[in-house]
């Protein structure tokens, strides 16, 4: 009898056509997961010993640089597949720190699950393979083919759920833009609309 974090994780996986034996072998394996906000679950420099399906909650993925600077990667939700590609291909420790923004309740994975599929060029690695790559080409596109304040009204309309569970630091950071910037771009908009409304 499956619980209910084991039906979502199978929709997700019946989505990207995984068959029968493929889910089988990964709900054997999946270990739920319950953690508090602000929580690491992995540090930039350690090596990834899991990969994580977001049942609920919001999760940041950024880099560090050694002068204290924080650099937003992604944000992940409800519903999400966080896998660091780069250190499971290049068999290297991570890049990036991955903490939780919220309670959240995932399910853990082991990496040498996704290891195994990756020599077997199994369909469902192929699957989170692509799926990547196209949030990666349109994040590609959305930071070269428009301005900031663009960028900031496509995220705004794209994620709404995601505005007001974010600090301005780090939305500004995942634009590419500094926080004095946003605010500007904010008071700029809200001016606006303002002259609009009259």
């Amino acid at each position: 009898m499956f619980s209910n974090n084991h039906v979502e994780l199978i929709a997700f996986l019946t989505q990207l056509g995984a068959d029968a034996a493929t889910i089988s072998d990964v709900v054997a394996v999946a270990e739920p997961l319950e953690l508090p906000t602000r929580h690491i679950l992995l540090h930039q420099g350690q090596r990834q010993t899991h990969c994580y399906f977001l049942l609920n909650g919001l999760c940041h993925a950024c880099y560090l640089t050694d002068q204290g600077k924080q650099f937003s990667k992604e944000f992940y939700w409800d519903q999400d597949v966080i896998i660091g590609f780069e250190s499971l291909i290049n068999n290297e420790p991570s890049a990036f720190l991955l903490e939780t923004l919220s309670a959240s309740q995932l399910i853990m994975l082991p990496i040498t699950l996704f290891q195994q599929w990756r020599q077997q060029q199994h369909p469902l690695y192929q699957a989170l393979l692509e799926r990547q790559l196209l949030h990666k080409e349109h994040k590609e596109r959305f930071m070269l083919m428009h301005t900031p304040e663009q960028r900031l009204q496509l995220f705004c309309d794209h994620f709404p759920e995601l505005v007001g569970r974010i600090t301005d630091y780090q939305l500004a950071s995942y634009l590419g833009i500094t926080s004095i910037s946003l605010s500007r771009i904010k008071k700029r908009i809200a001016s606006d609309d303002i002259i609009d409304k009259s």
